[in-house]
């Protein structure tokens, strides 16, 4: 079972309209409302692919229950902590350019976070626990490190600064910074693709087992203890960044535990991530397989 915790999850309030006009009446052209969070993005991916998934993390109020029934209605299999706060709404204001505007998220009380905890700590070692997104601001400082400490099984994290870097001792299966995140990690800035590769080498120096550096329409670099791959990503027309690189983490992992071949888990995350982003929802099975063989993996 691959698990995902989602610590500060959201209902994402999409709103389309040509431009905003600061201090004036603005009209919408449309909108529509998401299940939001890094975890559970990689979950609904996931099932998507027919892979064995569980969806963890905090919900609470009209928006958890809003999430809740969403992942219930598609059949994908849950058990959130639920919390007395609301999860948080995001709003993504689609003009040009595009704006958003995030909630900071509920207040966890610490008996909710040890709910949490004690679920976490019963996960089997054959499993894969996903740690993804950001951290409500009244969780402890710590608390991505103190999951890390207390759970058996392998873990992923895709989540941005002192937690990602605190997490690369304790050999994560599997890190994604993107480019932006990467020059942050290590406060440089790259534009050079072998000075990319070198930075990015630090990951695995460092104890990550695998590291993907997404770079946007430039692809991702792939790294191993023992290589370095490029990934070209596919053409097609952006549609939506949000979910990219969750959907490429779930396809990465999801074909990883598939096959053991981690060119082809690649190959797959790169058509997920490419796919979400050609989609203005999650990307579907038959978008993602059909990207697949227009995605090239090189090794350097």
């Amino acid at each position: 079972m691959i698990y995902t915790v989602t610590l500060n999850p959201s209902i994402d309030y999409i709103v389309q309209l040509e431009q905003v006009n600061i201090g004036e009446l603005n009209y919408m052209d449309g909108d529509f409302k998401l299940p939001g969070g890094k975890g559970i993005n990689v979950s609904r991916i996931l099932h998507e692919l027919k892979t064995d998934t569980k969806a963890l993390g905090f919900l609470g109020g009209f928006t958890g229950d809003f999430i809740a029934e969403w992942l219930k209605r598609d059949g994908i299999a849950t058990d959130f902590t639920k919390i007395a706060s609301d999860t948080r709404i995001n709003i993504k204001l689609k003009t040009n350019p595009e704006t958003e505007i995030n909630g900071k998220g509920p207040v966890i009380q610490s008996e909710e976070a040890e709910k949490l905890m004690a679920k976490l700590k019963a996960i089997s070692s054959d499993d894969i626990v996903i740690l993804s997104g950001s951290k409500s601001p009244s969780l402890p400082a710590d608390f991505y490190e103190r999951i890390i400490q207390e759970i058996e099984a392998q873990f992923v994290i895709d989540t941005t600064g002192d937690d990602l870097e605190k997490s690369l001792s304790y050999r994560p299966l599997l890190v994604k910074p993107n480019l932006q995140e990467l020059e942050q990690l290590y406060s440089v800035k790259l534009t050079e693709e072998q000075d990319i590769i070198e930075t990015g080498k630090r990951l695995i120096e460092a104890g990550a087992r695998h590291a993907i550096v997404s770079m946007g329409a430039d692809g991702a670099l792939l790294f191993t203890e023992n290589a370095v791959y490029k990934g070209i990503s596919p053409k097609g027309e952006l549609k939506n960044s949000v979910g990219a690189g969750d959907s490429m983490v779930a396809g990465f992992i999801g074909e990883c535990v598939k096959t053991k071949d981690i060119v082809q888990a690649f190959k797959m995350g790169l058509a997920a991530g490419s796919a979400t982003a050609f989609s203005y929802d999650l990307a579907k099975a038959d978008e993602i397989n059909a990207l697949i063989n227009q995605t090239t993996v090189t090794k350097l």
